[in-house]
């Protein structure tokens, strides 16, 4: 019996220290949680955070692996190996530099590149700066003790080091954008440092993330223009935090006792049973805000026809959501790459449009001058 009791304890302890967290967040279990997430007779984990543990991302997490040992500490400290907060920090960046285009253009795929290249660096040294802010915390608990950090992975001069280098790189990324851009790309790094305390003073941390996470709605497109059309990357800004709102509180109801246990807070702990609608006032707020983006650059058919597949998206998402299944929390929450997705080829196959109907003004005019 004590052999068969060992045995599930260990399982438990390895599915345990297997856990990595998405992006910036740090949110931690409790030793108390994973005491009880053992099923009664059999030792076996309980659901809890499972879709975490079970559905990692495969190609990511399989580079990671095959990467030099010494390597490896370094880059899941930079989660590498669970790419989303990559793409939920890179795509409002596509929105801004797809709508900059000129009518009739593809985005510029040297922006797209060097921003992409950007998100992968500055989400690198947002974590490793959560884990600095977090590494004694980290120690104490079961999900979190596993990472580099509070693993000893990695000292906390080593991570000070590569922090150093990450952001190094990340300057060096923009400093290849006009000066306004390089101006306004450097006052987001005050976001990227304090936005990991505030899980800790307010429950809308949610709101300091959108606030981290969109910048890229500003910085791209003033580095195609030169500078910031407030009239298109404000309403855009404003839709991006929004739709983190919305993401970011299904993220946070996997977590919700957890939180309530350690004493950390968020939207999902504030809105508890009223999600939904809050869920859904946010998401007309969103595409609110995207009709008025498409209004004031004079975007085209498949544009709007994206914001109707964005909102009947979300309005499943929302209908659907169970809030007490953290898998179905997980699933909603790593959709909203496609809502992402959606938008920015809405966004290029509206600016193409463009050029379809600048030619039919063309012939229209030139049928007029020959008659």
């Amino acid at each position: 019996m004590l052999g068969a009791s060992g045995t599930g304890l260990v399982r438990a302890l390895r599915a345990g220290t297997q856990v990595w967290l998405w992006g910036s967040r740090g949110r931690s279990l409790t030793l108390l949680h994973a005491a009880r997430g053992l099923h009664a007779g059999d030792g076996r984990p309980s659901a809890g955070r499972g879709p975490l543990e079970r559905r990692p991302s495969l190609p990511a997490a399989a580079i990671v692996n095959s990467a030099p040992r010494p390597l490896q500490p370094y880059l899941r400290l930079m989660r590498l190996d669970k790419p989303i907060g990559t793409w939920l920090l890179y795509l409002p960046c596509t929105w801004s530099i797809g709508l900059a285009a000129e009518p009739g253009c593809f985005p510029d795929w040297y922006m797209l590149s060097l921003f992409g290249t950007g998100a992968v660096l500055m989400r690198g040294a947002g974590c490793t700066i959560n884990d600095m802010w977090d590494q004694d915390y980290d120690k104490k608990v079961k999900r979190t003790a596993s990472r580099p950090i509070a693993a000893g992975d990695i000292s906390t001069f080593q991570s000070f080091v590569f922090l150093g280098g990450q952001l190094t790189l990340a300057l060096g990324v923009l400093l290849c954008l006009n000066y306004y851009s390089i101006a306004l790309g450097a006052a987001s790094l005050l976001l990227v440092i304090t936005y990991p305390l505030m899980k800790r003073i307010t429950y809308w941390p949610q709101l300091a993330l959108g606030l981290t996470f969109n910048w890229g709605a500003l910085l791209g497109w003033s580095a195609v223009k030169g500078s910031c059309d407030p009239s298109v990357c404000l309403p855009l800004y404003f839709s991006g935090i929004m739709w983190t709102l919305i993401y970011d509180t299904i993220y946070a109801h996997q977590d919700k006792r957890d939180d309530a246990l350690i004493g950390l807070k968020s939207t999902a702990l504030l809105f508890r049973e009223d999600t939904k609608q809050w869920l859904s006032g946010f998401t007309v707020a969103m595409l609110g805000a995207l009709s008025l983006v498409g209004v004031n650059i004079g975007q085209t058919v498949p544009y709007y026809t994206a914001l109707a597949a964005v909102g009947a998206h979300l309005a499943h998402q929302i209908y659907t959501l169970d809030i007490h299944r953290p898998e179905d929390c997980w699933d909603k929450f790593t959709s909203n790459r496609t809502i992402g997705l959606i938008i920015f080829l809405g966004i290029v196959l509206g600016n193409l449009w463009k050029e379809k109907e600048t030619d039919k003004t063309k012939k229209k005019i030139d049928n007029r001058l020959e008659n």
